[in-house]
């Protein structure tokens, strides 16, 4: 039989672990864009039961890796969208399902590239201040986002089935 104490040794070992794993994703040679941050950021409220839970662990794991590759000025803001996909999703949480993934992943990704992207072209010197260099800036990134897309709707599947097999595994020892 597991304790109160035992069972929250185990989450915080996970908590850690997962963090861990966050950072490691970010820091070890990858794609650009291809994490699993957004991924946990629309999973994190239903896995932990927690909005709160899940924006620690998310810029937590996000700091920690900003802090090994280096901070940048983007950073305030790629933290708060990655705040704001976590909160829209928690909204959601009860509503996770195989095909409803496939829809969160693409609004999650897409939230991320509307958003980061009008402030690379808006606070940024690389593109023209009309239009132009808007439309410029979008289409330089779309790159960017097909990882994005790409990593979120498969860390989403990981994360989320992973996650189940997890929890049906400690509900049948126990």
């Amino acid at each position: 039989m597991l304790t109160k104490r035992m069972i929250n040794k185990k989450l915080i070992i996970i908590y850690l672990m997962l963090i861990f794993s966050l950072s490691l994703s970010r820091i070890i040679p990858h794609p650009p864009n291809f994490t699993p941050v957004i991924s946990l950021a629309i999973i994190g409220p239903f896995l932990f039961g927690s909005l709160y839970l899940c924006l620690v662990c998310v810029l937590t794991s996000m700091l920690i890796a900003d802090f090994f590759i280096g901070f940048h000025d983007g950073m305030f803001q790629i933290y708060l969208i990655i705040t704001l996909i976590c909160i829209m999703f928690n909204k959601f949480k009860k509503n996770i399902s195989n095909i409803n993934l496939i829809y969160f992943s693409f609004t999650g990704s897409v939230i991320f590239f509307i958003l980061t992207n009008l402030g690379v072209w808006y606070f940024g010197d690389l593109y023209t201040k009309d239009i132009n260099g808007l439309i410029n800036c979008y289409f330089m990134a779309i790159p960017f986002f097909t990882n994005t897309l790409l990593s979120t709707v498969i860390f989403s599947y990981f994360i989320f089935f992973i996650s189940i097999k997890i929890a049906k595994s400690q509900y049948v020892k126990n």
